[in-house]
């Protein structure tokens, strides 16, 4: 059955490919915007943490410690907007799943705004973290079910790209107003997703999924042009889904069937692994990596800034021009060296070298690993996670990988400070191994994915019996 599926999707794919070509249209180029609001809105959530510190500290008068729950508890609301994403993208749609997120994210920055105490400013990023967790899933899914599979990556990577931009507009202009006014600044996008999701379309995969035939080809129609032919695509959509649903449910336990075992493991593992990698701990702390290696932090961290733009918009056309394992294992591996550098200068430095050795070896193994890591090893991973994912548990295989890499998030954003102290240069050993590993597990597990529809992905990674 699993081969006989497969070869259906596969052969009558090749017939009917010269019969429908990607359009590169303004629907599709407005949806995929429109979905990107959501990771400029996380972007600038995640950056305002630092700017935003001295002012919040001194007007509330907060300790250290109340100020890192403060800064970390958008994560647990991270987790809990994983548990629900999938199930809400599935039963409400795609769209409906965009305004939700911008609910919470508003409802939190109105928190953080007005609020006088502590527990108001922490509800309000325990909000935005929900948000957060609902973005993560929702947006990467929506923007490969819209776009067409010749320039899927380049759109998805351009996503990933919007949420550097917001951190480092966060950053920046951060520095120059007060937190409560960049809390305002923060809403703006999501005050912008909610009225452009009126003139996106629904996502067609979905609409199959719940049974609307005529939908799905009116989508499909707005999102590649009046004049283009969509049957062949329409009916490739509508097959699959058909096939299945006809041959696997789609309850949570389902995930855990053998059928489901590569697309899963593939998602969960690339997830943990990249987390494991050092990611969180490095974004959240650089200054006080920085500070610790003998480096000016306020120099460096803008350096790194300035130097992620550039490095992520390369990252897009890689993504289609390359592929995304050969982006993914040559990102790893920078990072890895990244990483290594700094583990070397840390241990230089338990050894009495030289002060400007130390510093020089740290301050380019975190550039090094910044760069990599937003290149390709940030993005990626939810680009693969959106495109391999069979649509009968999308969502909750979705809500799962989404989890997974949530609270990886914050095991290693929790635990870094503690372990730095212990042993700065082997935390940094850690991390480069884990970012070695993501290499060795892309070139066994991860499929190439460039190029190819949903449908021949999904296909050729499930086993259906």
């Amino acid at each position: 059955m699993t081969q006989s599926m497969e070869e259906s999707l596969l052969d009558r794919n090749s017939v009917n490919k010269a019969s429908w070509e990607s359009h590169f249209t303004a629907n599709v180029v407005l949806s995929s915007s429109v979905a990107a609001c959501g990771y400029f809105a996380y972007g600038f959530a995640v950056g305002y943490a630092s700017p935003a510190q001295s002012g919040i500290m001194n007007d509330l008068g907060l300790s250290i410690a109340e100020y890192s729950v403060f800064a970390s508890i958008m994560t647990f609301g991270g987790m809990i907007g994983a548990l629900i994403s999938g199930k809400v993208a599935d039963r409400f749609g795609r769209r409906v799943a965009m305004w939700i997120l911008d609910l919470f994210y508003i409802l939190g920055w109105y928190s953080i705004t007005v609020g006088k105490r502590a527990w108001w400013l922490d509800a309000g990023r325990l909000l935005m973290g929900v948000g957060a967790g609902i973005q993560l899933y929702v947006a990467p899914i929506y923007i490969s079910e819209v776009t067409p599979k010749d320039i899927r990556g380049c759109f998805l990577a351009a996503a990933s790209f919007t949420l550097t931009l917001g951190f480092s507009l966060a950053y920046y202009i951060g520095n120059n107003m007060s937190w409560r006014t960049l809390a305002l600044v923060g809403a703006t996008p999501c005050f912008i997703q909610v009225l452009g999701v009126f003139f996106i379309p629904e996502s067609p995969r979905w609409l199959s999924k719940i049974g609307f035939e005529k939908e799905v080809e009116a989508s499909l129609q707005r999102l590649r042009g009046e004049n283009a032919d969509i049957s062949a695509e329409a009916a490739e959509i509508k097959d699959y889904t058909e096939i299945v649903q006809q041959h696997s449910g789609s309850k949570f336990m389902d995930l855990f069937s053998r059928k489901y075992a590569r697309p899963l493991i593939v998602g969960t593992g690339l997830m943990a692994l990249v987390q494991f990698g050092g990611t969180s701990a490095i974004t959240s702390f650089a200054s006080s990596i920085f500070r610790a290696a003998g480096c000016s932090a306020d120099s460096a961290s803008r350096v790194m800034a300035v130097l992620q733009v550039p490095f992520a918009a390369m990252g897009i056309i890689l993504t289609e021009k390359a592929g995304r394992r050969f982006l993914m294992m040559v990102s790893s591996a920078g990072a890895c060296l990244g990483c290594f550098l700094a583990a070397l200068g840390f241990l230089f430095e338990d050894l009495h070298q030289s002060a400007e050795l130390i510093s020089s070896m740290v301050f380019t193994g975190i550039m090094l690993f910044s760069v990599s890591f937003t290149m390709g090893m940030g993005g990626t991973p939810w680009i693969i996670m959106s495109e391999i994912l069979p649509i009968n548990i999308k969502g909750s295989a979705g809500s799962l990988t989404t989890l997974v890499s949530c609270f990886t998030s914050w095991i290693v954003s929790y635990a870094f400070n503690f372990l730095f102290q212990w042993n700065s240069a082997g935390i940094f050993f850690v991390f480069a191994f884990f970012c070695g590993s993501v290499v060795v597990f892309v070139a066994m597990l991860v499929p190439e994915t460039k190029g190819r529809t949903l449908e021949e992905i999904q296909a050729s990674m499930t086993l259906l019996q």
